[in-house]
């Protein structure tokens, strides 16, 4: 009796699916295409929305590629960095030329970070430096600079008619506890780059970064909450913070039960991917852990039967963008990676973000550059098993 019941242990533990990193993939790379490249010009930072009609609209961050005026080299900011915007009504066929989403009127502008709310308006967030002479800065406390470009914190836009005009700029409250102050001595407003959450319940939850110690450089994860969409903001909770490495981008994403799962980015932790998740819609979260692989920062979409594609940026050789597709609640992490791209020309790349254009394709887009050339807007799609 006792044989039986192990020869039938074993063939039942044959039938389950394979979640190793020898399983199929359960999505298959199509095609990769250019969304949009200017050699005068540097690309990044990438969200898409897919509208009911099927249009799809991506919003962008432009700023010159400086190195086309005689300077070595590229960097992240840049007085003269605008949110753009371009439109597909093929199905990302084609584009259209972009157009000028925001132009900050004091800094230049960082990741548009897209989202589409189920009554079909769009709010998207960002967050601003700005050039500050170096006698200036020297006279600041507590500003967070990198160069001669300060911290300005967040902002927020909203549309009500497809992304063709757009209110704000919208100034979101502080983190309780914020210790870093902008150009004018007053706690920067919230922000973080990933994707916000229009939970269940209606209200929008946004995990924003913060750094509330004045003793540490290290940045940590927040929980920010608005019941009128995105108009006012709240604070909720703290969801991760360590003494030995940052944590910031974070996408946020509901499961089928109700969980927010937040995948967020680290900075020395050898950019392993870390989760935290609440059972309690927002009012904690559980312990971080481990996913167990390198990427950042991170998308996650609901497939049609229900799964989870997680996109990353992957800034190590071979640099490009990869993929996992997860159980509907995000509870495992081991199934295998799916390289999108491999063919990046350094680490300055990725960002990517996730729409399903069909019940059989999703389209990922990104930024990417080749041999260290002009960084551009460019996208994958996929097949769906």
């Amino acid at each position: 009796m006792r044989l039986v019941v192990l020869l039938w242990l074993l063939l039942a533990s044959l039938a389950l699916p394979c979640l190793g990193s020898d399983a199929a993939p359960p999505v298959r790379k199509l095609r990769d295409i250019t969304i949009y490249s200017n050699d005068k010009f540097y690309c990044a930072f990438p969200s898409i929305v897919v509208r009911r009609d099927g249009e799809l609209i991506v919003a962008f961050r432009r700023a010159p590629e400086r190195r086309a005026f005689g300077e070595t080299g590229v960097t992240h900011t840049d007085a003269n960095a605008y949110l753009m915007l371009t439109r597909s009504t093929d199905a990302g066929q084609t584009w259209s030329s972009p157009e000028v989403l925001f132009a900050h009127p004091l800094a230049g502008s960082q990741d548009p970070c897209m989202v589409q709310l189920k009554n079909q308006s769009l709010i998207c967030t960002s967050y601003a430096w700005a050039w500050v002479q170096t006698s200036a800065i020297e006279k600041m406390k507590q500003a967070v600079h990198y160069g001669n470009f300060v911290f300005l914190g967040g902002y927020l836009l909203r549309s009500e008619d497809r992304g063709h005009h757009w209110e704000g700029p919208i100034s979101p409250a502080p983190c309780e506890g914020e210790t870093a102050r902008d150009i004018y001595g007053e706690p920067v407003p919230a922000y973080n780059r990933g994707a916000m959450c229009e939970g269940k319940d209606g209200r929008l939850y946004w995990v924003i970064a913060s750094n509330t110690s004045t003793n540490s450089r290290q940045t940590e994860t927040h929980l920010m909450i608005s019941a009128d969409q995105g108009r006012t903001w709240k604070y909720s909770c703290p969801i991760a913070q360590e003494e030995k490495f940052s944590i910031n981008e974070t996408s946020l994403y509901q499961t089928t039960k109700g969980d927010l799962v937040a995948f967020m980015r680290t900075e020395g932790f050898n950019d392993h991917t870390i989760v935290a998740r609440s059972t309690d819609n927002g009012k904690s979260f559980e312990h971080w852990i481990d996913a167990g692989f390198q990427g950042h920062p991170h998308h996650a979409i609901q497939l049609p039967d229900k799964r989870v594609l997680l996109v990353y940026g992957y800034r190590h050789a071979p640099y490009g963008v990869r993929a996992r597709v997860l159980d509907p609640e995000c509870t495992r992490f081991d199934g295998p990676e799916i390289a999108l791209r491999t063919d990046g020309g350094n680490g300055d790349l990725g960002y990517p973000w996730a729409a399903l254009i069909s019940r059989k394709r999703a389209l990922v887009v990104y930024y990417f550059n080749k041999e260290d050339k002009t960084r551009h807007i460019a996208g994958t799609f996929l097949e769906i098993e």
